[in-house]
């Protein structure tokens, strides 16, 4: 029997596939999901630094069309998962596969909201062959400022007190802890911050909303009411540029890690370096 505590159940899966699925539906009909591509488009780049072959690649959540040209370009079988509308249907922190199914692992916009994302990270860790790469993108604490600071002055106009609304948000460090915790080989966790500009605060859930990234938690928030949506509306745009349009940020988490492998490079034992900082640090003072 396991010594970890059972996750914190904070996500319903019912309303996270229906939110997905709708989101499915609405990037067919609105042109896509941007910030997913934006994503993939990333992953892809730092793919492109990497000198070796992979061969079978799994890809949970988004699936961008360029992602996949990208991957079929370097000649890899991919299989597709995640919980709605996949080659395999099944939860992020539930992947059916064999231990050493894959040699690489794209994840991209949906482990922010699994219950139990230290057992996502451990079984994708389990699901590649030695050696195998696992990359992967989030949104990530500091993300919706905009929209946090409406749906306050929403909760406010209520008189019922704040209600949860966007749920918590992980951070680079707290990621880079996770990476480690899943045992994975030369860790890597870092950030970048997107800024988008929106017309409206509509515009800005309409595109969530093509993303499935819409409130998920178990605990649905209460109807805001029209008091409350007006106080909302106003609030995004007094936040507006000359133009009329509102700025939000985007913290995107990246990801990367390998699994362990005898060939991989080992860092160096402590107390093995053969010169010293001081004296490093004495010959350049005295340039």
């Amino acid at each position: 029997m396991s010594d970890e505590p059972a996750p914190r159940i904070l996500f319903s899966a019912h309303r996270r596939r229906l939110a997905m699925a709708r989101g499915l539906q609405m990037a067919k009909l609105h042109g896509g999901a941007f910030l997913a591509e934006h994503m993939a488009d990333e992953i892809v780049e730092r793919l492109g630094w990497i000198n070796r072959s992979f061969a079978d690649a799994l890809v949970i959540g988004h699936a961008p069309a360029m992602l996949l040209a990208a991957l079929d370009a370097r000649g890899l079988k991919v299989t597709l998962a995640g919980p709605i509308g996949r080659d395999i249907e099944c939860d992020e922190d539930a992947l059916p596969f064999a231990p050493a199914s894959f040699d690489l692992v794209i994840a991209i916009g949906t482990l922010d909201s699994v219950n139990d994302l230290p057992g996502a990270l451990i079984q994708i860790n389990r699901s590649l062959r030695p050696d195998g790469l696992m990359m992967a993108a989030l949104i990530g604490a500091g993300s919706l400022p905009r929209l946090k600071a409406a749906m306050l002055t929403a909760d406010e106009a209520t008189g019922r007190g704040v209600a949860a609304h966007i749920h918590p948000q992980i951070d680079v460090r707290a990621a880079g802890d996770l990476l480690q915790r899943a045992r994975f080989a030369m860790p890597v966790a870092d950030s970048d911050t997107l800024s988008v500009r929106y017309s409206s605060l509509p515009a800005l859930v309409r595109d969530l909303r093509c993303h499935g990234w819409t409130n998920v938690l178990t605990s649905a928030a209460p109807p805001l009411g029209k008091r409350a949506l007006i106080a909302a509306l106003q609030t995004f745009a007094k936040a507006a540029d000359e133009d009329g349009k509102t700025a939000e940020r985007f913290e995107i988490v990246y990801l990367s890690g390998w699994a362990p492998s005898p060939d991989q490079p080992k860092p160096a034992k402590r107390g093995s370096a053969t010169t010293s900082l001081a004296g490093v640090l004495d010959k350049s003072a005295k340039r």
